[in-house]
């Protein structure tokens, strides 16, 4: 991510967070009751990405862990720490409902972000807004491609560290498939 961000640079100005639940069937670190899923064993990835939906911030929690919990654990994660926001280099936080709470935005002002929490309502009306673009929905893109890595789409690890490294390294290819000095 670091030789990435020297040759290409991440693009900080637009950042999105979003969380995803798969299954975990063996249990384990990290799992809880999946609430969509009949109480069923669980985990979610939570998932920060820079403006073109590369990941850069990733926590994993059980799958009953709400997303506003871990916003400060997601922000920590990153490898790469962000610029300084500044007037010149404003930093924008896209998130969806889930994290329109007080707490959240208080942590997202002390790191420096302009707030975008938007429910998917509000936001299908400002598609009609000449000129907006939507953001969040990079997010959304990366964790389908995180889907597409069998190993990862069901947790058969129960060490948590086990799983992460799996992420991570399809972080990674995710990272390298999309960079055009490396690819």
């Amino acid at each position: 991510m670091l030789e990435y961000h020297t040759e290409v640079g991440l693009d900080f100005a637009w950042q999105a967070i979003d969380g995803a639940m798969t299954k975990a069937p063996l249990g384990g670190e990290a799992t809880g009751p999946n609430p969509t899923d009949r109480a069923k064993k669980g985990t979610k990835r939570h998932l920060l990405t820079e403006g073109s939906g590369l990941p850069i911030g990733l926590v994993v929690t059980g799958a009953n862990r709400n997303d506003k919990t871990q916003v400060e654990a997601v922000l920590e994660s990153m490898p790469v720490p962000p610029p300084l926001p500044g007037p010149e280099a404003a930093q924008h936080f896209c998130a969806d409902k889930g994290y329109d709470y007080d707490d959240v935005r208080s942590v997202i002002s002390f790191w420096g972000y302009t707030a975008h929490i938007k429910s998917r309502g509000e936001e299908a009306q400002a598609l009609q807004v000449p000129g907006y673009r939507a953001r969040r929905w990079v997010c959304e893109r990366t964790h389908s491609w995180m889907n597409r890595f069998r190993r990862i789409l069901i947790r058969w690890e129960k060490n948590v560290a086990n799983y992460a490294a799996f992420l991570h390294l399809a972080c990674a290819f995710i990272v390298w498939r999309n960079c055009p000095v490396f690819g």
